[in-house]
Formats: structure tokens, sequence, C-alpha cells
């Protein structure tokens, strides 16, 4: 039996005594935080050895007799705090690892918290109900469910954004149901800036460019915030505005990302896309706010987690030469990015180059073997991610 894990995410609306505690506890935690760290390095500075996850925990214990104060907050939040610093320790070791191996990468190790945002209930301490939840030594929040919480719930996380809003984050554990194919055609995607998608049956996805419409007003408030003294109230003010637009913006990109999703799987039964390299893509400085705005990897990933329950199939291919090769003869020639029309030199094809691309994509999936970087049979195992998107357009 394989066991599935998801995310909910709810907007929720404590009230201004429980916003005090939340944040009195978020406090703590950061306090907490920054002694564990303390400790951790002046472990290693006298014994040479690493402080282990069990150390930490251990040591918690003991410094919460010592401190009474932190009894205000949950026992099982604060037993989350060692948790989170391990796991910093084993990225940062993981850092390191790959840079030995050659990637340019930063190491970055464990620094000390300014802040902490967020709680997390890792085992109980909660209840949830239909549209309350229960938080002990907080009590009963309001939240926005918007749909219902399908499987048992594992861990809750209550966290406070920039601007000062507050989400409820349910992770749960349900059994895997048998894959089903909706018996609907096939289709290759490849992605672009013109357009956002074109499909190899030549629909195409406009691209809404989020940023776009919202670049002006958000360099206006940037302007506006560095010119405010630093630790005054006005300035807090400017920085909350900053944080409300950017947040608009992710949440109108993101709505694009799963609407536009939510269509493709249940319109194809095999979806082919190009498996991206974005991370070098946006060194191109003169396309990187444009790429990073498209978000394609966050697009692919949300393709990969709906597709198994709408009976569809996910893969990603290989993307060299989708491009310069001919879809209907396989010549391979270089063509020039300002070029959007692609004329075979030996066939004599002429057809817009992102619909050929796109068709070369379906294609190479058809032959999935060397083309092919992830034949996803579980799409849920798809990892390309990046950041998320929105809407304001949809399938023509």
């Amino acid at each position: 039996m394989v066991i599935l894990k998801s995310t909910y995410k709810f907007r929720a609306y404590p009230s201004k005594g429980q916003k005090a505690i939340l944040n009195h506890q978020m406090f703590l935690c950061k306090e907490l935080y920054n002694h564990l760290l303390e400790k951790a390095k002046q472990h290693f500075k006298d014994t040479g050895k690493t402080f282990t996850k069990y150390d930490m925990i251990k040591w918690v214990t003991k410094f919460k007799k010592e401190n009474p104060e932190y009894n205000e907050a949950y026992s099982q939040v604060l037993q989350n705090v060692p948790d989170r610093l391990s796991k910093a320790y084993k990225n940062f070791f993981r850092r390191a690892k790959e840079k030995r191996g050659g990637k340019k990468i930063k190491v970055g190790f464990p620094r000390f918290r300014n802040f902490v945002s967020s709680l997390t209930y890792p085992q109980s301490g909660f209840k949830v109900e239909k549209k309350k939840v229960d938080l002990s030594k907080i009590g009963r929040i309001n939240f926005v469910g918007h749909r219902e919480i399908e499987g048992d719930i594992k861990t809750l996380s209550i966290k406070k954004t920039k601007s000062g809003e507050w989400y409820i984050t349910i992770s749960v554990e349900k059994e895997d149901t048998i894959p089903f194919k909706n018996g609907k055609e096939a289709i290759g995607i490849d992605l672009g800036l013109k357009e956002y998608a074109t499909l190899s049956d030549d629909t195409r996805i406009p691209n809404p460019r989020i940023s776009n419409k919202s670049i002006g007003k958000l360099k206006t408030i940037q302007r506006r915030l560095s010119n405010k003294k630093k630790g005054s109230k006005n300035r807090r003010k400017a920085k909350i505005k900053l944080a409300r637009i950017s947040e608009h913006i992710a949440r109108q990109r993101d709505d694009f990302l799963h609407k536009t999703s939510h269509r493709l799987v249940n319109s194809y039964s095999l979806i082919a896309y190009e498996g991206l390299k974005i991370t070098n893509m946006v060194k191109n400085h003169n396309l990187a706010r444009q790429i990073t705005d498209a978000s394609w990897g966050s697009f692919t990933q949300y393709l990969c987690y709906k597709a198994e329950s709408a009976g569809c199939r996910v893969v990603g291919v290989n993307p060299r030469n989708t491009t310069r090769t001919c879809s209907r003869c396989g010549n391979i020639q270089d063509i020039g990015l300002s070029e959007r029309t692609y004329l075979c030199q030996k066939c004599g094809l002429k057809i817009d180059r992102d619909l050929n691309a796109a068709i070369n994509i379906l294609t190479t999936a058809g032959h999935a073997g060397s083309n092919a970087s992830g034949d996803i049979v579980r799409p849920r195992f798809e990892a390309n991610v990046v950041e998320s998107g929105t809407i304001l357009g949809g399938l023509r």
C-alpha cells in the first residue's frame, strides 16, 4: 500500500488577543532557536562533535525547566525547534558536499534568526473542525474552509506573512488510489514567453504577464520605502504595503497556474513537456524577470501532482534540439531566437516555431528512452520547482 502526502492551505482570522499570543510564542521559538544554535556551536567547539537532534531535544527539555516562561508555548511547538535547526544543519552539510563536488553554490552555515513567522504542531495540540481549529494555549481560530480535507491529519502549522495575514497549513496522509486513464488525446507543450504555452494541437495559452500589470506600482512603493527613515513607523507601513502588493501578485500568478494545469490534465491523457534548466536560463539578465514571472517550474509541478487523479500521465523530455528539429523530416538546423517561423531547408516545411517544438516534444515522449528525461508514471515524484504563479486568461 502506497501512502500519499498532501497539504491544504487556508486563510485564518485570529482575534486581536490571539494574534498577541501567537506573536509572543513565535518570539519564544525565535529565542529558543538562537539559544540552541549557540549551544550547538559551543558543543562542536568543545568536543569536535556535532550536536545531534536527540541532544537538542534533551537540552530543550532541561532548558524549559530552567526557564518557566517557555511553558507559555505548547511543548510540541517548542520540540519542533530542534527539528528546524537539525534540518538547517543537514542542508548545510549537503551543500558543503555539493560544493566540494564542484557545484557553484553558497554553503550557508545556519545563522541566528531575527524572527520566526510560523508555529508547527507536529503531532498533537490541535483539533480541526469544519471552519475552526483549536490550538493548545491559543484558543479557537476561524479559517476559510473552502474545500474538504481528505485523509488523516498529521501536522498543522500557522504562519504570519510579511503583510500581516495569517494562514493555516494542514498536512495529511491518505492511501493511494489505483491510477486510471481518461482515454483522451496526448499532447506536447512548448513553454515560452510570447505565448505562455503552445500545444501540439495548435492550442495557444496566452501569457498573462502578471507582474507587468503591477510593476509600476511596485517600483513606486519601493522608491518610497527607500526614502523612509530606518526604524520609523512610516517605513514599517511602507514595508507592509509593499508586502501586500507582492503577495497579491503571487496569488494572481498561482491562480493562473492552478486553473491552467487543472484544465490541461482534465483535457488530455498524456502531457509531454520540456525539462528546462530554469536556473541556467535566468542567468540571461534580459529575460530573467520574464522567466521568473512565468514560473514554468511551478506549472510543471502542478501538472504532475494533479495528473494522476485526472487519469492523465505527465512526461518530462530532454529539450535539446526540440526547436531546431523539423517535425516532418527530422532535419536539424539552426534558428535564431527572433525567428518565429521554422522553414525546413530539407523538406520545405513552413510552421510556427513553437508549434514545431511542441510536436517534437510529443514525438520524443512517444519514444521515451534515451531522449526522455523523466518518464513519469507517478507524477507526484516530479520535482522541477521554481516559484508560484496566477490567472487572467485560459485555454483558447
